[in-house]
This record gives C-alpha cells, sequence and structure tokens, in this order.
C-alpha cells in the first residue's frame, strides 16, 4: 500500500478511535494485521500522531485550559482543585506503566490480547451503563479527591492494549458518580498529560530508529498528525453531545463485534 495512504487511514484510524471508548491503540494493532504493512516500521509515526489528537483537545477546550491555568497561577480555589485532579488522574498510570514498559510494548505485539481486551471492556461497559444512574453534572474542577483518583487508578486498566484508555477512565468515573458530560471531559483532559507522557517516553526508548532514519519518513507523520487532528476535533466536538443522550452501549456492541471478528480472522489466517 501506498504510504501517504497508510499515513491517511492511520491517521483517520487514530482520530476517530482516540477518545471514544474502543481502544485506539487496539485499532492500530489490528489495522496492522489487517492491512499488512510491517508495524514495526511504523511505531514512531503511530506514537507522533497521538499528539495530533492532543492538539485537538487543547483547541476545542483552550478556553477552560487558559483559565484554569491562570486559575492555579493566582492560587484560586477552581484551578487549584482542576490542576490536583488532572494530577491525581494522571500519576497512577504514569507510575504503573514507567515501570512496566517493557512488557506493555510486549503486549503491543499481540493482536490476541487486544481481540480478547475489546471484548472483556465491552461486557464491561454494558455493565456499568446497565448498574449506574446518570448523576448531575459538576464539572471537573468540582470532582472530589476520591473521584479524580479513582479515575487515575481505573486509568491504569488500560496500560493492556485494547482497554482503552478513554474507556477505562470514562466508566471508572460513571462507577464513582460521575456524570456523563463531566466524566467524558475529564477523560480527554487527562488525555493531555497522559499521553505527552507516553509519547515522549516511547520516543525517548525509540531514540536510536530515530536518529539512524528507520522508519517511515516525516512526510507521512506530517500527514498523519494532521489528519489525526481534524478528525479527533470533529470527533470531540460530536461525542460529548451524543454520549449526554445515548449513552455508551453502542460503542460497547461495536467492541465486541470486533473483538469477536478479530478472533475469528486471527484463527483462520
Amino acid at each position: 500500500m501506498d504510504l501517504i495512504l497508510t499515513a491517511i487511514l492511520l491517521g483517520i484510524v487514530e482520530g476517530l478511535t482516540e477518545f471514544i471508548p474502543v481502544s485506539s491503540t487496539g485499532h492500530l494493532i489490528l489495522a496492522s494485521e489487517l492491512f499488512g504493512y510491517d508495524a514495526a516500521q511504523w511505531e514512531v509515526f503511530n506514537v507522533v500522531i497521538q499528539l495530533g489528537a492532543i492538539l485537538a483537545v487543547v483547541v476545542q477546550y483552550w478556553r477552560t485550559l487558559w483559565s484554569s491555568g491562570i486559575g492555579v497561577l493566582k492560587l484560586e480555589p477552581a484551578g487549584l482543585r482542576f490542576a490536583r485532579n488532572l494530577l491525581l488522574g494522571f500519576l497512577p498510570s504514569a507510575v504503573l506503566g514507567f515501570a512496566l514498559r517493557g512488557y506493555i510494548y510486549d503486549l503491543l505485539e499481540s493482536p490476541t490480547v487486544v481481540a480478547w481486551a475489546l471484548i472483556a471492556g465491552g461486557i464491561a461497559i454494558l455493565a456499568v451503563e446497565r448498574a449506574v444512574t446518570p448523576s448531575d453534572e459538576t464539572g471537573v474542577a468540582d470532582m472530589p479527591f476520591r473521584q479524580a483518583l479513582g479515575v487515575g487508578l481505573a486509568q491504569c486498566l488500560a496500560l493492556v492494549p485494547g482497554v482503552s484508555r478513554s474507556g477505562a477512565t470514562i466508566m471508572g468515573a460513571l462507577a464513582l458518580g460521575v456524570g456523563r458530560k463531566t466524566a467524558a471531559e475529564f477523560s480527554f483532559f487527562l488525555a493531555i498529560p497522559t499521553m505527552l507522557g507516553a509519547s515522549a517516553l516511547s520516543l525517548i526508548d525509540k531514540r536510536e530508529e530515530l536518529a539512524s532514519g528507520a522508519g517511515v519518513g516525516w512526510t507521512e507523520v506530517a500527514v498523519g498528525f494532521g489528519v489525526a487532528f481534524i478528525v479527533a476535533l470533529i470527533v470531540i466536538r460530536l461525542f460529548v453531545g451524543y454520549v449526554s443522550r445515548r449513552g455508551f452501549a453502542p460503542f460497547a456492541w461495536y467492541r465486541i463485534a470486533l473483538g469477536a471478528a478479530a478472533i475469528a480472522w486471527l484463527a483462520l489466517r
């Protein structure tokens, strides 16, 4: 397949799946199996285009991020609570991810793990949706200490490829009594430090590959970055309104169907 076309397709996959609970990493791993390209050659590409998705969050919520940052500098209570909650949500997976990164890299090479994780995650979403009564919206800054930390612990589950970072954080938040809109937005905000940290660590670990020029070129990286940014921005703008009205069950059934199809396809290859 043409390199630019592959970059566009992967950028679309990243943008579509990063912020909805279906696992962007899992989709990229399965895409490598489906399209037959060399996944190792595209490892750095997959890391960098995640930054395009992060940029979409910054653009969409720049006013909230700006006012919260100013609030921290001025020691305003709302700004400090926002920063506290973001830190509590980020630290557990940051510490565990750094400690287990070698094991995580091994899991990234297993499409079978991804397929089963997609199914398990879909079942978990259906269970949470059935068990939890939607709560009133409070806003990220007004989440109490225990909810923010609980979401951070839930995010650790996403270290397994196919679980979905957004799925783990949103379902964890709902289970702890956070409203759907607030849960989705907290997941978006958590993506910024989490994905920046994970991307930086991956790039450091692959610095020799970057220095040698191995992998795809920077033209493909730029194309994938731009496509991921545009698609993710559209998804973010549509997602909050959608889940506020319809919930997360459609994503759960999609996960289960995709995981089952992937298991059958991998068995028949």
